[in-house]
């Protein structure tokens, strides 16, 4: 088939819906599927070498303006070409294919909210958003992707996701397909595993007998880290354990922060890595109290190194586990209480050993092949109307 994929940043080493894409093109391009990228930017060397490159420019301009721009252009290149199927991610409007990885903008701003503890808090910062034009924007652009006639087919990667499109659009269930995100296995395979583990331990300082929970995230306030550090403090320092930061190079905030509630010397902050690969070999579990992931990569990238996951009901990917077994879904990153006491039950070093064993099978129960064949299943159906048509 003839695909393009239509996003306007794919560099993969950034993480995200950006490697997903790496992901996503190298194995069409194994199949022999022609592959058509429109795109501002790409890593050309991140992508597979027979990828068909259309620059899509956008001038330079306000925030808010740009997602516009951007999916105008595409759908402008897009009625030159014959594509057997076009997919769009996140703000992009025309494509055959929706496939919002970020979830929808009304149910993230919504949960944004969350992330204050008290109700003043989360109105002040309600109000704010109401006089952001960037709000005002991504709302109105949202509307055209989804309310539109004719709908695009709408893949979504939750049934948290596929709800939200019936609470705020009014689109029914069965009319949106849930296709599980997922990840490439290969790129977390080593055979020098347990070294890489020793040497990674090493550089953080950590005991071979300490517990160690991973927190990676870019965006350290959305993903709960606060609420992270205000759980360790109530972690019993019966037996070692520690976290380990990973993500945005600017973290002195939550550095201050762990300071002031007593937990500095409980945490250890990375900052960015390139490859967050070692950081799971040498980790025990994932923990990502989130307010909001519509299907966190991070996490399929956890089950998939044997990593047991602590995370939250507002993640979908929270949906994939079967707590106790394989880890723990908690109400909300607000309660410490309850966080506290799923991560203190790693310490437990026999439970540890039998959540990583569960947390392993959980990730082998839907790969990167499933999403990918299903995936190929709603571009065949695409390619037979239009052939109909």
């Amino acid at each position: 088939m003839d695909i393009a994929l239509c996003y306007e940043s794919v560099l993969p080493a950034r993480g995200g819906a950006e490697t997903y894409l790496g992901d996503l093109s190298r194995r069409l391009a194994r199949d022999g599927h022609a592959v058509h990228l429109y795109a501002a930017r790409w890593d050309a060397n991140a992508l597979p070498a027979s990828t068909h490159f259309h620059r899509i420019d956008v001038p330079s301009g306000p925030r808010f303006l740009r997602p516009w721009r951007f999916a105008a252009a595409c759908e402008k290149a897009l009625k030159h070409a014959h594509h057997d199927v076009s997919m769009g991610f996140d703000k992009t409007w025309g494509q055959d294919v929706l496939y919002p990885q970020g979830g929808l903008h009304a149910a993230s701003a919504a949960h944004n909210q969350l992330k204050f503890p008290d109700v003043l808090s989360r109105g002040i910062a309600a109000v704010g958003k109401w006089l952001d034009p960037a709000a005002w924007s991504f709302a109105r652009l949202e509307r055209k992707q989804y309310l539109s006639v004719p709908r695009p087919i709408i893949i979504v990667n939750s049934f948290m996701v596929r709800r939200h499109f019936e609470e705020h659009y009014g689109i029914p269930p069965e009319a949106v397909r849930v296709v599980r995100s997922a990840i490439d296995p290969d790129r977390f395979a080593a055979d020098d595993r347990l070294k890489r583990r020793h040497e990674e331990r090493g550089r953080w300082m950590v005991a071979p007998e300490e517990t160690v929970g991973l927190f990676v995230a870019m965006n350290y306030r959305l993903k709960g880290l606060s609420p992270l550090l205000n759980a360790l403090k109530l972690v019993p320092r019966d037996k070692p354990f520690r976290v380990v930061v990973v993500g945005h190079p600017k973290f002195g905030r939550y550095l201050q922060e762990a300071e002031k509630l007593g937990v500095a010397d409980r945490v250890v902050f990375l900052g960015h890595r390139d490859d967050p690969k070692n950081c799971y070999f040498g980790a025990d579990f994932l923990v990502h109290p989130t307010f909001y992931d519509p299907c966190s990569l991070v996490a399929l990238e956890s089950l998939a190194c044997g990593l047991p996951v602590v995370t939250t009901r507002y993640n979908g990917a929270s949906e994939l586990l079967t707590p106790p077994n394989d880890g723990a879904v908690i109400d909300s990153p607000h309660d410490a209480k309850v966080l506290a006491a799923a991560m203190h039950r790693f310490t437990d070093h026999t439970y540890r050993a039998e959540a990583s064993s569960a947390a392993r099978q959980t990730g082998t129960k839907w790969t990167f092949e499933h999403h990918y064949q299903a995936l190929l299943d709603v571009f065949g159906e695409v390619r037979k109307t239009k052939m109909a048509a």
